[in-house]
């Protein structure tokens, strides 16, 4: 099936838009308003289509040029980027009143995504165009390879800063911030401090591999040229299953009972021991 590029997910919404530049190439541009708040609507239906979407491409490939036993064919990476009209966020995270009334939603929707990242058959790099917040951390973090943006144009931050607004972090985020932290200091100032890291705070710390001077079409250029360094490693197939492995405590996170403690039940327990 020939597929026309660019396609809209979904066609009527149009929250994300895929491109398809080079016959190895794949990019995911989040359209979801001003920020790409991770939504239960957004992550069903454009984001994890999407990604059906580009693996289900790919994987034709792969099998077309195993039947012919063309061991260089079947190249495949993807780069997943901020909406490039705007330079202030790659993602802000959660809606988080929804997510609050959604008791599922951690466990049915979010971990899906998370779990189908840490385990795409092909190489996935986040050009982060903006601001990285939160649950939009993580995402970025599930990618093999982090590009972000320099400050010298406008402040851009990476934060988990659920501390500062009273959010527990669910199991899978703790494990994805364990498994990707380079030590226990950069996990504290992550996790407990809630500390803002600027993009040379990021790159320093090992979090990112990259910081680009210059705009949103600066840092997709230099994503797309480490995704298509990569794409000859999605030949063999073994790329994601690989990562099963490397990430197999957080994959399992994302299977389990996300169900986190509040603070006001945390506290009422305190009450009756003390």
């Amino acid at each position: 099936m020939t597929h026309v590029y660019p396609l809209h997910v979904p066609e009527k919404d149009q929250l994300l838009t895929i491109t398809h530049p080079s016959p190895s190439l794949w990019i995911i541009e989040l359209r979801h308003g001003e920020d790409n708040r991770l939504t239960e609507h957004f992550i069903q239906s454009a984001l994890l289509p999407a990604l059906d979407h580009v693996e289900l491409v790919w994987r034709n490939s792969f099998r077309d040029a195993k039947a012919r036993k063309d061991t260089a064919g079947g190249r495949g990476a993807l780069v997943i980027t901020g909406k490039r009209s705007q330079e202030k966020f790659f993602s802000n995270g959660f809606d988080y009143p929804q997510v609050v009334n959604k008791p599922g939603f951690i466990k049915n929707t979010f971990n899906v995504l998370l779990a189908r990242l840490l385990s795409f058959p092909i190489p996935t790099v986040a050009a982060i165009n903006g601001h990285v917040f939160a649950a939009g951390f993580i995402v970025a973090l599930a990618c093999d390879y982090r590009v972000i943006t320099s400050d010298k144009k406008r402040r851009v931050w990476g934060c988990m800063n659920e501390v500062h607004f009273g959010a527990p972090l669910p199991h899978s985020f703790s494990e994805m911030l364990r498994s990707k932290s380079p030590d226990q200091q950069t996990l504290r100032k992550i996790a407990l401090e809630g500390h803002r890291f600027t993009p040379s705070e990021l790159l320093a710390s090992g979090l990112v591999d990259i910081v680009v001077d210059g705009g949103s079409e600066a840092v997709l250029a230099r994503a797309s040229e480490i995704a298509e360094q990569w794409s000859v490693n999605a030949c063999t197939g073994v790329w994601g299953l690989i990562k099963k492995g490397l990430y197999k405590d957080v994959i399992r996170s994302t299977q389990e009972d996300p169900r986190a403690v509040h603070a006001d039940e945390e506290d009422s327990v305190a009450r009756a021991r003390l």
